[in-house]
């Protein structure tokens, strides 16, 4: 499982000319599901989304988890992060998992974080989307359940 993260002051996507999740203070996820996932994966990255301490603190150090401020998560599945570029001009999307896992897995890890105490909001499972946000220092990373 794959995870891009970035904290943000505001975040909104939108699916079928309509807002399907909007948050002001938080992190945006894009989540790309393999079909070597399974619900370890989902949970180490819902761990990691929810207690990594990349807001500031009083003195401005990264000491802060998006729990610690009272954030919100808008979760995003996004199978173009298993896209693999080496070969050719057109990304090979082989390694994603197929939609009815993928799907599975990414309400899952979405129930994950709720239970921990965030908030979620989402997009639209296996719709186009236009993602808007306002990346918050710029803070972003990337998380890989595989690399652990």
């Amino acid at each position: 499982m794959r995870a891009v993260i970035q904290r943000v002051t505001t975040g909104s996507v939108e699916a079928n000319d309509q807002i399907t999740g909007s948050i002001e203070l938080g992190l945006v996820v894009l989540l790309g599901v393999t079909h070597e996932d399974d619900e370890q994966d989902l949970k180490y990255i819902a761990d990691k989304v929810t207690n990594l301490r990349i807001f500031e603190d009083e003195q401005g150090k990264l000491n802060l988890s998006v729990k610690d401020v009272g954030g919100k998560v808008l979760s995003i599945s996004q199978f173009t992060l298993y896209g693999d570029c080496r070969k050719g001009r057109r990304p090979n999307f082989m390694s994603a998992a197929k939609p009815d896992q993928a799907n599975d897995l990414y309400e899952k890890f979405n129930q994950e974080v709720i239970n921990s105490g965030v908030p979620v909001e989402t997009g639209a499972f296996g719709e186009h989307m236009n993602v808007s946000l306002l990346n918050d220092g710029p803070v972003t990373l990337i998380l890989d359940s595989k690399e652990k």
